[in-house]
């Protein structure tokens, strides 16, 4: 018995506009995830804030 978590098929991660969140997304793309749709920028009166919607084809 493996010890394999079951991944959601969509999920959206959000995050201050840096190198951190560049790295989540790349990690979820090297679990299966593709992109979906275009990024969601804003600004929240300090920084800037990305979101961004991944899906997971089986």
């Amino acid at each position: 018995m493996g010890d394999e978590v079951e991944l959601p098929r969509y999920r959206v991660l959000t995050g201050p506009d840096d190198a951190s969140f560049c790295w989540r997304v790349s990690e979820a793309l090297e679990l299966g995830y593709e992109l979906h749709g275009s990024p969601a920028v804003t600004f929240d009166g300090e920084r800037v804030i990305v979101a961004q919607a991944l899906i997971r084809r089986e």
